[in-house]
């Protein structure tokens, strides 16, 4: 028998030991399909989030500063697992067997918790064939329109992408009915067909009765508003930001349990890796990586393996051992950690997640505190410890990102667009405020203006295709 069939062999088997240890332990994961990728392909794959997925420049940037790194021996991805059912996962060829057999296990938590968080219940299980759809049909836009033509429309639409609203609970479409939607662009003949249909330019129902406002109640979903509403956009362009908007949604749950998701995935690996009968070496290296794995970081970036394992460690500690106070509450009693730690992978994200389960010990164990930079120093300005927790929460919250509303779709009377960002605190980076609204007249195609805090002044932010201009408003 020939090495490599020896080692494909000795994973296989890897595999299925670790699969039946999960499930002992409780694990609940989708079937998954392991492939064995060079560097390249593994960063490709990195880089671009799921195999087949359109190509953008950005994309390709992305490409290559992960996979320098990776050349110059500054980082490493040991596996990459894909969110649908079967679930993909793509192990790095030239990793030795107890290095896979870690990021089998690790693997395998992660489909557990893509498959039973709730977060995630609404995401398309078939999103490679999805995507590879997706990319074919930006293929032909810019084989019609031009490759330059459809990479700027793209470039509007991704520097936008972040402003969808992943809250909106609807019926998931089947990849036939949402093609056919755009394809033949009909009119809706369920009240959820509208999310997908490609309204011909000057359509009737793009134009609000007089005295009516549009919309009607502010609206977060700023790429679904332009796809619907935008006046002088064609069918193809409303596709392609239909297919940014889709991408986006289905990343969602990823942004929205980072830190859970990681910790959990980090906790499984290192419990069933202990389950294995190692030899002293492969224990010694298994040590090694799972270190590097859940180090803490540095000082000013938290790892969020880290973050998370640490949580969840405490949370089975706590509910295995009650303190008496905590026995006086109905249905507690020692030794419930497991079945804590499932509860919440079930129903929690990281803004939850850390807000319940943060407590005061935790934030005194990782040394966590808030900290802004003074002139040319890092500066410590609160350690007090739910402060410090909130202001985690608070950076979870729209994961960074200015919180924008649809206020007028019709401003003015003129289907001019008016946003309005959410002040919590946080002013907006005016030269970058005055790019990004660049990007929205591009899609929207007339004036285009935004409502914003600086210096406790209301301001408005406007671009009409040729100038930036800025008003006071008090």
């Amino acid at each position: 028998m020939a090495v490599a069939d020896i080692e494909v062999e000795a994973l296989s088997k890897a595999i299925e030991e670790i699969w039946a240890i999960g499930e002992r332990f409780g694990l609940d994961a989708y079937p998954t399909h392991f492939e064995i990728v060079p560097a390249a392909i593994m960063y490709e794959f990195g880089a671009y989030g799921l195999p087949g997925r359109f190509s953008h420049w950005t994309h390709g940037k992305a490409f290559h500063q992960m996979k320098t790194m990776y050349d110059y021996g500054l980082s490493k991805i040991y596996e990459l697992v894909v969110n649908t059912n079967p679930c993909y996962a793509f192990l790095m060829e030239g990793n030795s067997l107890i290095q896979n057999k870690l990021v089998i296990a690790h693997v395998m938590a992660h489909c557990d918790f893509f498959k039973n968080n709730i977060w995630f219940a609404h995401t398309s299980r078939k999103m490679v064939d999805v995507v590879s759809v997706n990319a074919r049909r930006i293929d032909k836009y810019s084989y019609e329109h031009g490759e330059e033509v459809v990479e700027r429309f793209l470039d509007a639409t991704l520097a936008l992408q972040e402003h969808v609203d992943p809250n909106v609970q609807i019926r998931h479409l089947t990849d036939q009915e949402i093609t056919e939607a755009r394809k033949h662009a009909v009119e809706p003949t369920t009240p959820y067909d509208d999310l997908w249909k490609l309204e011909r330019k000057g359509a009737e129902e793009r134009h609000t009765p007089r005295g009516r406002k549009l919309p009607e109640e502010p609206q977060r979903d700023l790429l679904r508003f332009i796809m619907d509403h935008a006046p002088e956009l064609e069918d193809w362009q409303r596709d392609c930001i239909g297919i940014v908007r889709q991408e986006m949604l289905y990343f969602y749950p990823q942004m929205q349990t980072k830190i859970m998701n990681e910790g959990w995935a980090s906790l499984w690996h290192a419990r069933v890796l202990r389950e294995l009968d190692l030899s002293e070496g492969d224990y010694i290296t298994f040590a090694e990586l799972n270190s590097s794995v859940v180090s803490p970081g540095s000082r000013r970036q938290l790892n969020p393996y880290y973050v998370g394992l640490k949580i969840w460690e405490d949370l089975i500690q706590r509910w295995d051992n009650p303190s008496e106070e905590d026995l006086k509450k109905p249905g507690r009693a020692p030794g419930q950690g497991l079945e804590k730690i499932f509860e919440v992978r079930e129903m929690e994200n990281d803004v939850s997640f850390l807000r319940n389960y943060l407590t005061e010990e935790l934030v005194e164990e990782l040394d966590l505190y808030v900290y802004r930079k003074e002139g040319d120093q890092w500066v410590v300005v609160e350690k007090d410890w739910e402060k410090v927790r909130d202001a985690m929460v608070g950076q979870m919250t729209n994961f960074g990102y200015p919180y924008l509303v649809v206020e007028d779709g019709d401003y003015r009377r003129n289907r001019e667009l008016y946003l309005k960002h959410y002040f919590e605190g946080r002013e907006l980076d005016l030269n970058y405020a005055k790019h990004a609204l660049h990007h929205v007249y591009t899609l929207w195609g007339r004036t285009v203006h935004l409502e914003t805090v600086v210096e406790g002044q209301t301001i408005l932010l406007s671009y009409d295709g040729e100038a930036d201009s800025m008003a006071h408003l008090s």
